[in-house]
C-alpha cells in the first residue's frame, strides 16, 4: 500500500466529508494526520457516537449525526455506537434548564428496544460496533466512581454554559449531573476512540473525553466534531411533544406532507444536514422557486427512509390534494343512519358525519360559503338534506370531506 501523506488528495476528500455541515472541529490538523495514518496503515479510525435511550422514539433531528456516521462508515471507518444505558439513568444536563428526572433501569431497557432498530434505518449495523456503557460502569463500584470524580474539579465543571445559566437563574443542579460528562468522557477511554461526534450541545462532554484520554498512558485525546441541532417544523426545538417533528418511522406520505410545511428559511440547513445533495446544487435549488426546492427536500428525505417510488407517490399525493385541491380516493364513507329520519338539517348532518364539532361551526361554514354537496355550495344554514339514493360528496372547506351513502 502506498504511503499516504497529509497532502494526499484522498485525505482532502475524507476531510471534506467530515467538514460538511460541521460546526466545531477540534483539531482539524490532528484529524488530517489521523486520516493520513489510517490510509497508510489500512487501520480505520474508531469513530464514537453515544446515544442515551432517554425516550422511546427518534426523529429526523436525531438522524443528522447518524447520517454523518453513515458517510464515515462508507469511507471504511469503524463506527462505535455507545448505547448509554448507564448514563441515561444519570441524565444528560446538556441544554437543560431544570434538573432532569432520573430514569430507572427498566425505563431505559424499554426505550432500548426501539433505539437500535431505528438507528439501523440509517447505519449498517452489521459494520457497527455497539457497546453498552453499563459493560464497564456496572463493574466500577463506589471506589471506581470516586476515582473518576478526581479527574475534574468543580470549577472546571461549572465552566459549562448550561450550569452557568442555571446558577444565574437560581435553578438547582444535582451532584449526579456532574457525573454525566465524566461518564461520557470515560466511554472514550474504554473504547479508545480516535474521533467523537455529537450535537453542538455536547461539545463540553466531548472535550471531557479528550481530556480524560490525554490523562491515560498510551492514549491520545480524541478529535471532536459537532453537527447543529435543527428546529422543528414550527421553528421551535424539534420535539415529539411539540408535534413539530418528523419521526424516523413515519410513512413517506407523512414525511412529504410535513416537510412541505417547513419555513423557507430553514431549508438550507435541512438540505445540508438531512440530504446528500451536492452543495452547489443546493445553492441552485435555493436560488430558484421555494416550493420547488422544498418539494425536492421532501423527496430526498422520504426516499432515503423509504424508497424513490414511494416518495414519488407521496409527492404526487401532496400535489393532488394540496396544490391541485383534488379529493383523495380513500375518503371516509358515512352511511345514512335510519335514526336521522328521511331528511336532516345541514348543520346536524355535518355534525353527525364528524366534519364539524358543533352545529354553530357548521352554520359559520355555510355562511362563509365553505359547505358543498356534490360540488354545489349550500347557501342556507337551514337547508334540509334528504337521504341520498346515490353516494353524495359532502365537503367543509378545503380539507374536510366524506362520502354520504343512503
Amino acid at each position: 500500500m502506498s504511503e499516504a501523506t497529509s497532502t494526499d488528495p484522498r485525505v482532502d476528500g475524507q476531510l471534506a466529508v467530515f467538514r460538511r455541515g460541521t460546526v466545531d472541529l477540534i483539531e482539524e490538523k490532528e484529524l488530517r494526520a489521523r486520516i493520513a495514518r489510517s490510509l497508510e496503515t489500512g487501520v480505520p479510525l474508531r469513530v464514537k457516537f453515544g446515544m442515551d435511550p432517554s425516550s422511546p422514539d427518534l426523529h429526523v433531528g436525531h438522524a443528522i449525526p447518524l447520517l454523518k456516521l453513515r458517510d464515515l462508515q462508507e469511507l471504511g471507518h469503524q463506527i462505535v455506537l455507545i448505547v448509554g444505558d448507564a448514563t441515561a439513568m444519570v441524565g444528560d444536563p446538556s441544554g437543560r434548564s431544570k434538573l432532569r428526572p432520573v430514569l430507572t433501569r427498566e425505563e431505559v431497557e424499554a426505550n432500548l428496544v426501539t433505539y437500535t432498530d431505528q438507528a439501523a434505518r440509517v447505519l449498517d449495523m452489521e459494520r457497527t460496533e455497539v457497546r453498552r456503557n453499563s459493560e464497564w460502569f456496572d463493574k466500577f463500584g463506589f471506589e471506581g466512581m470516586l476515582q473518576l470524580t478526581t479527574r475534574m474539579t468543580v470549577a472546571q465543571m461549572i465552566e459549562r454554559d448550561t450550569f452557568q445559566n442555571r446558577l444565574k437563574a437560581g435553578e438547582p443542579i444535582g451532584i449526579n449531573e456532574f457525573l454525566y460528562p465524566l461518564m461520557q468522557g470515560w466511554d472514550s477511554v474504554e473504547i479508545r476512540a480516535d474521533v467523537e461526534l455529537g450535537g453542538t450541545d455536547q461539545l463540553f462532554n466531548l472535550l471531557v473525553g479528550r481530556r480524560l484520554q490525554d490523562q491515560e498512558e498510551g492514549q491520545r485525546g480524541q478529535v471532536v466534531f459537532t453537527t447543529p441541532l435543527i428546529n422543528g417544523l414550527d421553528g421551535r426545538k424539534m420535539s415529539k411533544s411539540y408535534e413539530n417533528a418528523i419521526g424516523l418511522t413515519d410513512s413517506a406520505r407523512s414525511m412529504v406532507f410535513q416537510t412541505m410545511r417547513l419555513d423557507d428559511e430553514a431549508m438550507a440547513i435541512w438540505f445540508t444536514q438531512l440530504t446528500r445533495v451536492p452543495e452547489d446544487e443546493i445553492a441552485q435549488l435555493l436560488a430558484g422557486h421555494p416550493r420547488e426546492a422544498k418539494a425536492r427536500l421532501a423527496f430526498e428525505i422520504a426516499s432515503f427512509f423509504h424508497d424513490a417510488d414511494t416518495a414519488r407517490a407521496a409527492a404526487k399525493a401532496f400535489d393532488d390534494e394540496v396544490r391541485d385541491k383534488k379529493l383523495r380516493d380513500d375518503l371516509a364513507v358515512v352511511a345514512w343512519d335510519d335514526t336521522w329520519g328521511a331528511e336532516l338539517m345541514i348543520g346536524n348532518l355535518l355534525k353527525n358525519m364528524g366534519l364539524v364539532q358543533s352545529t354553530s361551526e357548521a352554520r359559520r361554514a355555510v355562511q362563509q360559503g365553505g359547505v358543498k354537496l356534490d360540488g354545489e355550495a349550500v347557501q342556507d344554514p337551514k337547508h334540509l338534506v334528504a337521504k341520498p339514493t346515490a353516494p353524495m360528496l359532502v365537503q367543509v372547506g378545503k380539507k374536510r370531506a366524506a362520502r354520504l351513502t343512503g
